[in-house]
């Protein structure tokens, strides 16, 4: 007959800290995602020429607006780039969304319709879209997040 003994030690701490190390790394992955659908969801404008689709006259250089409903367009490309992600460590959380030092309210305008200078938007969402996309493959970002 042969026989064995093990002794075993649980250490909780450590396995709080590798947890909370895990999933402050997949809630930068998460963010990551989510930023870069919502950035490319976002097109370059088509040029107008002449008239637009309800007849008004559109100078040379402007550009046609995005239908209501899709996600709005960019003339140079500073919505695409304001999309930024902040990771909590902290708090454990994330925030994914236009900076609103570089873009200020009109995001807010185009997401949630409103006024924005004067004018007023029709709702264009792009960042609740992106997030509904990306929500089936949140999870497996914190499969496997925890290791020894």
């Amino acid at each position: 007959m042969v026989g064995a003994r093990a002794r075993t030690r649980f250490d909780g701490g450590k396995v709080r800290r590798a947890a909370k190390r895990g999933s402050i790394e997949s809630l930068g992955h998460a963010g990551a995602a989510i930023r870069l659908t919502a950035r490319r969801r976002i097109k370059k404008a088509p040029r107008a020429r002449g008239r637009d689709e309800k007849g008004r006259f559109v100078s040379a250089g402007g550009t046609i607006p995005s239908p209501p409903g899709k996600p709005p367009h960019t003339r140079r490309g500073q919505l695409k780039r304001a999309i930024v992600y902040a990771v909590e460590k902290e708090r454990q959380d994330v925030v994914v969304g236009p900076d609103y030092a570089v873009v200020g309210p009109s995001a807010m305008a185009h997401e949630h319709g409103g006024r924005f200078r004067g004018a007023r938007y029709e709702k264009r969402p792009f960042m609740g879209p992106a997030l509904e996309k990306v929500r089936d493959r949140l999870p497996k970002k914190w499969a496997g997040s925890v290791r020894g």
